[in-house]
C-alpha cells in the first residue's frame, strides 16, 4: 500500500529587525531560510513608518511596551519578506528560537545573534491568521511572486 503525505504548504511572514539589519545578519537570514528550502516569494528592504508599525503591533496597544516595540521597529531598515514551505510558519518559528534570546537554543537566530529581548534579530507570525494579516500589512498581492 503507497501512503500519500500531503504538503501543508504555507505562506508566512517574516522580518529581520532594524539590529539585524545594522548588524549585517540579512545574508545570515537568508542563507538560512534558503538553506532549509524555503522560498522567499516577497521582499522588500523598507523603513516602516509609525502608524504601520502601530498597525502591525496593534495586538499590544495599550500595553507597557507597545512604545517601546513601536520606536525600535521604526528606529532603522527592516527586510520586509514573504516566505513560503511546508509548515512554514512552524518552521521559520523553530528557526527564530525563543523570543528571549537567553531562552533561544544555540543554532537558532536568536541563540546565535541576538543580543536582547527587545533586539533580537527577527520576527515571524505565530498563526495562520496573524500571517496573512502581517502579510497583507506589508505586501500588496501584486508584489507577491
Amino acid at each position: 500500500m503507497v501512503k500519500w503525505r500531503v504538503m501543508a504548504l504555507e505562506r508566512t511572514y517574516a522580518m529581520v529587525k532594524p539590529d539585524g539589519v545594522k548588524r549585517g545578519l540579512v545574508g545570515e537570514v537568508l542563507r538560512r531560510l534558503e538553506h532549509k528550502g524555503f522560498k522567499i516569494v516577497g521582499m522588500k528592504l523598507m523603513q516602516i513608518p509609525r502608524a504601520t508599525a502601530e498597525e502591525h503591533y496593534g495586538e499590544h496597544r495599550g500595553k507597557p511596551f507597545f512604545e517601546g516595540l513601536v520606536s525600535f521597529i521604526t528606529s532603522g531598515p527592516v527586510v520586509a519578506m514573504v516566505v513560503e514551505g511546508e509548515n512554514a510558519i512552524a518552521e521559520w518559528r523553530k528557526m527564530m528560537g525563543a523570543t528571549n534570546p537567553k531562552d533561544a537554543a544555540p543554532g537558532t537566530l536568536r541563540g546565535d545573534f541576538a543580543a536582547t529581548i527587545d533586539e533580537n534579530i527577527v520576527h515571524g507570525s505565530d498563526a495562520p491568521e496573524t500571517a496573512e494579516r502581517e502579510i497583507g500589512i506589508f505586501f500588496k498581492p501584486e508584489e507577491l511572486l
